[in-house]
């Protein structure tokens, strides 16, 4: 589907070009900034007042996500709307998908939000993923495999960042973890040999035209993304391509418009897992800009934001171009000790430091505050000063 261009600063329904975005946090308050950046104004639905993106749009409008006033106003203010994280109610999008351009479609973010409806995905589009079982009765909690053991049981909704995921190895922890979820729906996956994980940024047009990020290597600890490296030669070149290829197949399906994040496991090479699925499987993937794509906005010529930006508007996607090695360090609340902020005039004196900031105001142990991106000319000079940083800053090496 095709669709009339918004241009930057252009006159539309009355008013000056304006893009809406349903959610408050760091990552609408870096689309924000990139539309702002090209000329267009922002409003913000989000119902905290001290939200990160409503403190930085032209407009907020401080609704809870469903209340229907709040969605009429964004409506009247915005020629399109998008979302900056996949826990937005589906149904709301459908309501502004009515009157409005929206990208990522209600379906999209919907098949997002359902570990099981995801992985049906996955099987759809032919791209492996670990075996697995769902369990939404007792019935099935009793029937699943023993060749699934050990495994991960996760929420088939509302889970991110570790949670909503308990470790089991035997049924009688499998029955005690389905208790400790509420006994909601859940997704069992069998625990595989993993020798890394990596993501891939791809983003569609209305047109049907795709682009995407280089491949990232992801480092998480405790399930929260802490080290992400973004350069030549961070993967094999042919499990690289094979990643890019599935991203692109899985936004295809999906007849996908906006910026998407698919995430993989690399498993140990030559285990039987690799030789029954190959080396590459899908994870999970997000319908919107990803922690794992921050360092485009220092290293690459259009970052993840852009790219947002240009999908929402209909403007043209060109391939984007990175132009330094870059290493990203997530900059979690347990950084902030008793309650001072960590030394950042030590940080930002290594060359090629850039620091983001995401203007939150209460440190709490786990949440993102920020993400520093060492970039340089080469790859060890790179990792040489990320690598410094985190010793400033008390990160655990990588």
């Amino acid at each position: 589907m095709s669709r009339l261009a918004i241009l930057p600063g252009s006159v539309v329904n009355g008013q000056q070009a304006t893009l809406g975005v349903m959610g408050g946090g760091q990552l609408g308050r870096m689309f924000v900034h990139a539309a702002q950046a090209m000329g267009y104004f922002t409003v913000v639905l989000d119902p905290d007042v001290t939200s990160p993106a409503g403190r930085v749009s032209h407009d907020h409008i401080q609704t809870e996500y469903l209340d229907e006033q709040g969605l009429a106003q964004l409506m009247q203010r915005c020629a399109a709307i998008t979302t900056e994280f996949e826990n937005v109610p589906a149904p709301a999008l459908m309501t502004l998908g009515a009157a409005r351009p929206v990208a990522p479609s209600a379906e999209a973010v919907g098949i997002a939000q359902d570990r099981v409806k995801e992985k049906a995905h996955f099987v759809r589009c032919g791209v492996p993923c670990a075996p697995y079982a769902v369990i939404e009765t007792a019935a099935q909690l009793v029937a699943v495999p023993d060749d699934l053991l050990p495994g991960i049981l996760k929420t088939a909704r509302l889970g991110y960042d570790g949670k909503g995921q308990v470790r089991v190895t035997t049924c009688a922890e499998l029955v005690a973890g389905w208790d400790e979820l509420k006994n909601v729906t859940c997704v069992l996956e069998k625990m595989l040999p993993l020798k890394a994980e990596c993501s891939v940024i791809v983003a569609r047009g209305w047109d049907g035209v795709g682009v995407n990020l280089p491949v990232q290597l992801n480092l998480h600890r405790e399930g929260i993304l802490a080290v992400t490296e973004a350069f030549e030669g961070n993967m094999p070149p042919a499990l690289a391509e094979q990643a890019v290829a599935a991203a692109q197949a899985i936004a295809e399906e999906l007849h996908y418009v906006g910026v998407l994040c698919v995430e993989f496991f690399v498993l140990q090479e030559g285990s039987p897992a690799a030789q029954a699925l190959g080396n590459l499987i899908v994870n999970e993937m997000a319908p919107r800009p990803h922690n794992s794509g921050h360092y485009s906005l220092d290293a690459c010529d259009l970052s993840q934001f852009d790219l947002q930006v240009r999908t929402l508007a209909g403007l043209p996607l060109v391939q984007p171009r990175q132009h330094s090695p870059a290493i990203m360090l997530n900059l979690l609340g347990d950084l902030w000790r008793d309650n001072q902020p960590p030394p950042w005039n030590q940080v930002l004196a290594l060359p090629g430091a850039h620091l983001h900031l995401y203007g939150k105001l209460k440190a709490n142990k786990g949440r993102k505050m920020g993400h520093l991106t060492l970039t340089g000319a080469t790859v060890a000079e790179v990792r040489a000063t990320a690598l410094a940083a985190a010793k400033i800053l008390g990160i655990e090496a990588f």
